[in-house]
């Protein structure tokens, strides 16, 4: 069964994030990621932890999405994708992961403050 587990994750694309404040060092790790044959999705650099934070923030919200979906704790926390990926797939993968809204960009700013004022007005009654 292990052996199963790990022949998938295998053929799933990483996504890494490498952290370091020298770039030598990054440039290094990032060699050594391209060495390993597994299959890369893209492959992030920040110089510290902020700019790891902002990676993260910005580029792993689907993986932030899946998170929150797993974890019966956080089963109430609404969630609101604003994305430029209007695609019915995309859609329908975020649908699974118990997302409420999906809004396209661009988006006029009245539609997040509707949204927002319905959310709050049905949950805080």
């Amino acid at each position: 069964m292990a052996e199963e587990t790990t022949a998938v994750a295998a053929t799933r694309p990483l996504n890494i994030l490498i952290v370091d404040d020298s770039a030598t060092m990054r440039t290094m790790i990032r060699r050594v990621v391209d060495l390993t044959e597994l299959p890369l999705g893209t492959v992030y650099e920040a110089t510290n932890g902020l700019e790891a934070l902002h990676i993260l923030e910005t580029c792993m919200g689907y993986e932030l999405l899946t998170e929150i979906a797993r974890r019966e704790a956080w089963k109430d926390i609404l969630r609101i994708v604003i994305s430029t990926d209007g695609s019915r797939l995309r859609q329908e993968e975020v649908r699974e992961l118990n997302v409420n809204l999906y809004i396209r960009k661009p988006f006029r700013p009245e539609v997040v403050r509707n949204v927002l004022s319905r959310i709050a007005s049905t949950h805080h009654r």
